[in-house]
């Protein structure tokens, strides 16, 4: 076997693995999404499955698609009121991740999400526009095989899309995290103990979602202080879990969400992750663009003072800075030789 066949077929069996991956995760996330279902036993306020085919897509490449769809096809063979309504299910939630992918790479979008802009087009093009295609597939899949009931297509059609805008949201920033996180190195103990202190305040507040008071908005103190202090890091797995305990609350109908209709409830939840995920993806941008805008900064000033020494040195001068100009006071003013 020549190098070249080697390297094809090594080449090969990484993609039909990482096309295994693909599938396996989104058919695990699939049925941890499907526990907390509103509509019809299929249709979830947050689902996982989307998050991770467009991480997939964005770290891997277009070549991970037939694991979108091998998952999408194993997770509605059971729940689709038939093979043709599954095929055209599964389809719909292959093309849309396919599309998110397609807008974000049109706009330059970077996964690192270290811009504002790259913030913003995953919450408008990859979340909120992409979604659509699997929403209205889905539902009109539905309605068309009759189940759904003829004033069960909006609300069956919102929930899909906002779960699956959802999961865009909430699920593949972290992933995104994750595929770039490095151990930090010389982080002194405060800052693992200020961690720490996120992190339990973090389920502390999430259980406080579910009890009887309606303490919801405590979440949003949290999301400020992870994208402050650190940026994508914090404030994508802090949006994840308050929206996880959000939807939790919203399922067993406690909290701010107990004595609502589905509608209302369906409503308030999805306008909380909307906001909690907006609230810490751009925040956590805008304050990532600063501070990268401050270092940049910085590092112009070193570089002019550096050439200004320089320049001082071959002409022979006094070398900038304090001292010179001192030296400059104390013999009248003059700076030029005689």
């Amino acid at each position: 076997m020549t190098d070249a066949s080697r390297d094809k077929l090594l080449r090969g069996g990484v993609t039909a693995l990482q096309i295994g991956a693909v599938a396996a995760l989104y058919y695990a996330s699939a049925k941890l999404g499907l526990l907390q279902q509103l509509v019809r036993g299929q249709v979830t306020p947050l689902w996982p499955p989307t998050g991770i085919a467009l991480a997939g897509l964005l770290l891997v490449g277009l070549r991970v698609w037939p694991g979108i769809a091998l998952g999408a096809f194993l997770v509605n063979i059971s729940l689709g009121p038939s093979i043709t309504a599954v095929l055209a299910i599964t389809t719909g939630n292959t093309l849309a991740p396919l599309c998110s992918y397609a807008l974000l790479r049109r706009t330059g979008f970077h996964p690192r999400m270290n811009r504002f802009r790259d913030a913003l087009a995953l919450v408008f093009l990859g979340a909120f526009t992409g979604m659509l295609i699997s929403a209205t597939v889905g539902t009109s899949t539905l309605r068309l095989a009759h189940a759904l009931p003829a004033g069960g297509f909006w609300p069956t059609w919102w929930v899909w899309w906002t779960g699956d805008a959802m999961g865009v949201l909430l699920v593949a920033p972290v992933l995104l995290v994750l595929r770039s996180a490095r151990r930090p190195k010389d982080t002194p103990p405060s800052r693992w103990g200020e961690a720490s202190l996120l992190v339990a305040a973090t389920i502390g507040v999430g259980f406080l979602q579910t009890a009887p008071a309606p303490l919801i908005f405590l979440a949003f103190p949290l999301l400020t202080w992870a994208a402050f202090r650190f940026q994508r890091a914090g404030a994508a797995p802090c949006a994840l879990a308050v929206s996880t305990f959000a939807i939790l609350a919203a399922t067993r109908g406690t909290g701010p969400f107990a004595g609502h209709t589905l509608l209302t409830k369906m409503i308030s939840l999805q306008a909380f992750n909307g906001a909690a995920a907006l609230t810490a993806l751009l925040l956590a941008a805008a304050i990532t663009e600063r501070n990268q805008t401050q270092a940049e900064i910085e590092r112009a000033c070193r570089r002019l003072s550096e050439m200004v020494a320089r320049t001082a040195r071959a002409l022979g001068g006094p070398p900038a800075g304090p001292d010179a100009q001192g030296d400059g006071e104390e013999n009248g003013g003059q700076t030029r030789p005689p």
